[in-house]
């Protein structure tokens, strides 16, 4: 997909101030709730294995019903970390302290062949 320019530098403008974490040190750490971020015709899809699904247009209204302990480690992810990196920055705006974006995303599972689920 192909972001426009304005989306790209709010994305490139936020990045410093997040943590992204990647697919390897997802996978070499247990302690991270993992979030799809994804539109919900992404997740019906396929997803990651053990992902919750909090769409990005109801993440911040709904994430202190299903996580309220705000330092639980949260790691989103979306296609291709973008969405994900947006979303991370709000929950840290709201309290969230360990909360951080898969970087690549979605994309970068995949190209690593790595098992997806359907629900």
């Amino acid at each position: 997909m192909q972001h426009n320019s304005a989306f790209l530098a709010l994305v490139e403008s936020i990045l410093p101030q997040i943590t992204e974490v990647t697919v390897e040190e997802y996978q070499n750490d247990d302690v991270w709730q993992l979030i799809d971020v994804r539109e919900d015709h992404e997740w019906l899809k396929d997803h990651l294995p053990a992902a919750a699904h909090l769409g990005r247009g109801i993440i911040e209204r709904d994430i202190e019903v299903r996580y309220p302990d705000k330092s639980t480690a949260l790691l989103l992810y979306c296609g291709g970390g973008y969405r994900s990196a947006l979303a991370a920055m709000n929950l840290q705006l709201m309290g969230y302290t360990r909360v951080a974006s898969l970087a690549g995303g979605y994309k970068a599972w995949v190209q690593r062949q790595l098992p997806l689920v359907q629900d």
